[in-house]
Formats: structure tokens, C-alpha cells, sequence
């Protein structure tokens, strides 16, 4: 079933697969680009989409996994972080990073790994649901598969 899935989403099943996290990549009939969207699409709680988000912090990108009830606060993330700064990447640097577009980036499938942070607040989910490299594509996965796939530091993002 992956062949009918976009290319992008194609890496994302790939990834996956060899993560061995088994929830299938599912094609919506309308762009799910924000977590509003995604979660009126899916019957699910705002909270329980994993937005990836990323950001431009020393001179690399950030990936930040975070509930969709809330916001990232750079600031704080900076200095949880001890970085420089946190600011959010341009649409040509998440694509460059990724390899896939602003609302629908996937946790995984990009052509390197990123530096990534898991909001804590995302544990209180058993079932979350990440974009699947389309804004037309999500995947399930639990808490933990997110953390070990993305190989995620896990703290407060908010």
C-alpha cells in the first residue's frame, strides 16, 4: 500500500518500517497542515497531534516535537537548552532540513537526522499522530516510539 503514497511519505513508511513502529501512514482527503486541522480530521484531542516544528538555533536546525494544544516558547527553550537563541526556521530551511514542506513535516524521512526535542506533554497521550512527510499524511505512534525515533531529549517545551 506504501506504492500509492506520495514520495515523501514513502521515505517517511520506509523510516518507520525500519524503526520497527508498526502504525501505517494514512492519506486524508484535505491538507491537515495545522493541528486544529489534523485533530477535526482524526476525532482526536488537539493535545494528542505531535506538531513538528523547526527552528533555526547555532547555526543548525532544531526539531521540536510539541503537543498541538500549545505553543513553543523559544526563550525558554533557548535557555533550557543552553543555546544562543531559537528562532523558527524559514519555509527554504525546513525544506532543506527535511526534505519535506512546512505542515507536513514527519518526526522521521529526513536526509539527516536532526537535533530534536519531545514535548513532555505529549506522554499524556497513549495514541499521538505526526504528519507523514504531506500535509495530507499522518501516522500513529505512541510516546515512546516518537522518543526512540527521533532519538528526542524529552522536556517542557511550553
Amino acid at each position: 500500500m506504501t506504492d500509492a503514497l506520495p514520495t515523501r511519505s514513502r521515505l517517511v513508511a520506509a523510516a518507520l518500517a525500519k524503526a520497527g513502529i508498526v502504525g501505517e501512514i494514512v492519506v486524508l482527503p484535505d491538507a491537515a497542515s495545522t493541528a486544529a486541522l489534523a485533530a477535526a480530521a482524526l476525532g482526536v484531542e488537539v493535545g494528542a497531534i505531535a506538531n513538528s516544528l523547526v527552528f533555526w538555533s547555532d547555526d543548525e536546525p532544531l526539531l521540536v516535537m510539541t503537543s498541538g494544544a500549545h505553543r513553543v516558547d523559544t526563550a525558554a527553550l533557548a535557555a533550557r537548552l543552553a543555546r544562543g537563541g531559537i528562532r523558527r526556521a524559514t519555509p527554504e530551511q525546513v525544506l532543506a532540513a527535511t526534505g519535506q514542506p512546512i505542515g507536513g513535516v514527519a518526526p522521521t524521512g529526513h536526509p539527516a537526522p536532526l537535533t530534536t526535542v519531545v514535548d513532555e506533554d505529549l506522554a499524556a497521550h497513549p495514541e499521538i499522530w505526526a504528519a507523514g512527510g504531506t500535509p495530507h499524511t499522518v501516522f500513529p505512534l505512541t510516546f515512546e516510539e516518537l522518543v526512540r525515533l527521533t532519538g528526542g531529549t524529552v522536556m517542557r517545551v511550553a
